[in-house]
């Protein structure tokens, strides 16, 4: 027998491994049909360009904002106005709102489940429909009401941090899959080959922080070169991207030119795929020692977009940074960037926390909106801003008039999307009295993908990579366009 590609002789191992390679590689490629069409041959460390003309559908958006609240902000204190609770202070759950519905650990103990409505005024704003009451804590993305979509009817199987979050990002509650921005920079290539396709971007927030896992960001079964980079806030914004002492620019291009004529013999004697991929990351971080310090370098900002984003936005890490970091990364045609602003697990003294929180994204964010609006790029930029689940309507820990605590709850909550083909300035389904459980137009975590998939022109059934002998999928066995979202 002998190696079809080098032409070597080959174990009776390669051989099957390599033909199973092929088979994966080939069902990936048909997967995405058309968009692979005009894509040649990568050349060593390059990941092809990938015509959107050659997409499923017509795109309406070409990159993702993604800012994800770790912890889960209360849906009840922020965007589902339930006013009729007030006269239900300190009364029972109803058994018939609570259907004998999972709970977990943290207050299945507690002997009674009273009523905290939210302490913060709501105020209706104008938009596209007969308006949305939006809470007092977040004034400046209220303002924008007409350009924001709201789904008050998310829901999710999870019900803990760690399978919730996993569950948003990968479509799955079991660790191992691709995050939703690695099946995008697969799905949609590399819109600029000086930066990765996939950033993540990280802010500490105030309270009760989760743990942020580096799979959250990870490509899962997909070759290594689609996971995410995470920006670090400290003087070296990527890890050792700046070359050691005494090792000049032409020094590491002829190490990396050694190193891909060593793998590329090792590739042909092992057909590994994930030389290739290995590759793609040396080279993508060569290029980028030049392209990421003049991304993070703010200096050519005019002061009128400093003072839009707000005080903190000269703070390295802080949310205010991360969102003007979110605009240029867009401007230099990144795929997919992932905002974390960690700290909304507010079990306990729940109104302190949460205005802190509001405080530190409230401006930032609704100034990404304006400030992308502005350059001509909210048309085709695609913001989601969302969590793991929402928080429940009956207290965690004692209940008084000025503080309370809220269980996590995944029966319920709400996102917000803007901009990239969304239907501006509308409200998607509706919850019970207690915010509780959805009652109209229910939209699960699959349901999103979906929709976020079709506004990039992927057909999320035919966005497939073959692993252990399946075709999977972002959206697994299920989900559906959500078409009433679509502009």
């Amino acid at each position: 027998m002998t190696n079809f590609e080098s032409g070597l002789e080959c174990t009776r191992r390669q051989l099957f491994a390599s033909a199973g390679r092929s088979v994966g590689a080939t069902l990936g490629v048909a997967a995405l049909g058309p968009l692979l069409a005009s894509a040649g041959t990568p050349s060593a460390g390059l990941t092809p360009f990938r015509p959107a003309g050659g997409l499923h559908f017509r795109p309406r958006a070409k990159r993702v904002i993604y800012m994800h609240m770790e912890g889960a902000p209360s849906q009840l204190d922020l965007f589902d106005y339930k006013p009729g609770l007030r006269q239900r202070f300190q009364q029972e759950l109803p058994d018939s709102i609570r259907q004998g519905q999972r709970l977990t650990t943290m207050t299945s103990g507690q002997t009674r489940f009273p009523v905290a409505p939210s302490i913060f005024r709501f105020q209706r704003y104008a938009n596209m429909q007969d308006g949305i009451w939006l809470s007092e804590l977040l004034p400046h993305t209220a303002a924008l009401a007409k350009k924001l979509t709201f789904v008050h009817s998310m829901h999710t199987e999870a019900i803990n941090h760690e399978p919730g979050i996993t569950f948003f990002q990968t479509g799955s509650q079991q660790p191992g899959r691709p995050s939703f921005g690695a099946w995008m920079s697969y799905g949609l290539g590399n819109a600029n080959a000086n930066l990765p396709a996939f950033a993540v971007l990280i802010t500490q927030g105030i309270g009760n922080m989760q743990a942020l896992s580096a799979r959250f960001w990870g490509s899962g079964f997909l070759p290594s070169e689609h996971q995410g980079c995470k920006f670090r806030s400290g003087a070296d914004t990527v890890l050792f991207l700046r070359d050691p002492q005494g090792v000049r620019r032409q020094d590491r291009r002829s190490v990396l030119d050694l190193i891909g004529k060593l793998a590329g013999e090792e590739h042909a004697r092992t057909l590994d795929p994930e030389i290739h991929a290995r590759l793609a990351q040396y080279e993508m971080a060569y290029r980028m020692q030049m392209s990421v310090p003049e991304l993070t370098d703010f200096s050519d900002e005019d002061a009128r977009t400093l003072e839009l984003y707000g005080p903190e936005v000269n703070k390295p890490g802080s949310f205010a940074a991360n969102c003007l970091l979110a605009r240029r990364l867009t401007e230099r045609g990144v795929r997919f960037i992932q905002l974390y602003m960690r700290g909304w697990d507010a079990h306990n003294n729940l109104p302190e926390e949460i205005r802190a929180q509001c405080k530190a994204v409230d401006q930032p964010q609704a100034a990404l909106i304006v400030d992308l609006e502005r350059r001509g790029l909210l048309d085709d930029t695609l913001v989601l801003w969302g969590s793991e689940f929402g928080r429940t309507v009956y207290s965690q820990g004692t209940l008084t008039q000025t503080n309370y605590g809220r269980d996590h709850h995944p029966r319920c909550f709400t996102i917000w999307m803007a901009g990239g083909g969304i239907a501006p300035g509308i409200a998607l389904g509706k919850t019970d009295d207690f915010s509780y459980n959805v009652i109209e137009r229910p939209v699960d975590v699959h349901d999103l993908h979906a929709t976020l998939l079709h506004l990039l022109g992927i057909d999320h059934e035919r966005l497939t990579w073959r692993h252990q002998g399946r075709d999977f999928r972002l959206t697994d066995v299920s989900g559906r366009v959500v078409n009433e979202l679509l502009a």
